[in-house]
């Protein structure tokens, strides 16, 4: 495809707390555009604090899309958000806007940018049922070493806990003979069919887990039990896709009394700065990626006027 053909997108991604949503809006301002959450919590209502979902006063009359459109009980994966995004692209383009598609879930970037085609990969609800009763009675570590025996590049960047992808990536590999990883790894080397800049912000290391451990304060600080307690409350159980987030699933364990307070908070804390490192393994795996460290750049002014040139330069904004 002639690349003056393309429709043009932009992917501002990182790891989580490393401060992209702030840096987004500025982003959306200088240059006119509109902003497609790359977030698998997010889009659910109710879950706010745990989420760390972006405010109407945060946005600043930025439109928004993909957030609060789900209820909780309701499911989210990567092919339901490749089509919803892709609606989004064109109520945006139809604005004669650009779309920024922010947000750490790597996946859901990849699934956007190369159009990855899932239709080999359509769930097959026996098997997909049969893998729910085997983590469910031998736990999610066993589920987890199935996958390491038939795709150990995936258990890189899938966490052990997070059963609805260790199951999606056996499905696939189940179905189809070819692990995950390797699909994915194909669809990242096809084209884009977009004009595209793939900006990924990055932070030192230790600096960074700071940010997370406050971040982890602040939202119990801000009520982040009494959140989870409305949602149990309201029906929401362990085993809904929305309730397997980060922050939520801890607090939920202690509000069932499997763990106390302080466990939970130091869970909390360590999942999220191990899933800050998966996200930064899988960010390192893309190609055309144009990286921001924080290091180079003394503010957000510096890095959005550099990030402006390169979309200058690259036809993408005039």
């Amino acid at each position: 495809m002639n690349d003056s053909s393309k429709k043009p997108l932009i992917i501002l991604t990182g790891p989580t707390a490393v401060g992209k949503t702030k840096l987004s809006i500025l982003l959306a301002k200088a240059i006119d555009a509109e902003i497609i959450s790359a977030d698998s919590m997010q889009v659910y209502k109710h879950m706010d604090i745990g989420s760390a979902k972006i405010t109407p006063d945060e946005m600043d009359g930025i439109k928004h899309y993909l957030v609060d459109i789900l209820e909780p009980y309701e499911d989210f994966h990567v092919v339901k958000f490749q089509s919803l995004a892709k609606q989004a692209m064109q109520n945006i383009y139809s604005n004669n806007k650009v779309p920024i598609l922010t947000g750490g879930t790597g996946f859901y970037i990849q699934a956007v940018l190369y159009d990855v085609d899932f239709t080999e990969s359509e769930e097959d609800d026996a098997l997909r049922r049969g893998l729910e009763e085997f983590a469910k009675n031998n736990g999610s570590e066993a589920l987890f070493e199935r996958l390491r025996s038939i795709d150990p590049e995936s258990c890189d960047i899938i966490h052990s806990n997070n059963v609805k992808r260790v199951i999606r990536a056996i499905e696939f590999y189940e179905k189809t003979g070819i692990p995950i990883s390797k699909h994915n790894k194909e669809q990242r080397a096809k084209e884009s069919p977009y004009k595209f800049a793939y900006f990924v912000l990055d932070d030192d290391r230790e600096l960074l887990y700071d940010r997370i451990n406050k971040r982890v304060d602040k939202m119990l600080e801000a009520g982040l039990v009494d959140e989870v307690k409305r949602l149990k409350d309201s029906g929401c159980r362990a085993d809904m896709v929305s309730m397997q987030g980060l922050g939520y699933k801890e607090i939920l364990e202690y509000l069932d009394g499997q763990i106390t307070l302080d466990e939970a908070v130091y869970k909390i804390k360590r999942d999220t700065r191990h899933f800050a490192k998966r996200q930064l393994t899988w960010f390192k795996r893309e190609k055309d990626v144009i990286r921001l460290s924080r290091q180079k750049f003394e503010n957000d002014g510096q890095i959005l006027e550099y990030m402006c040139n390169i979309l200058k330069d690259k036809g993408i904004v005039r």
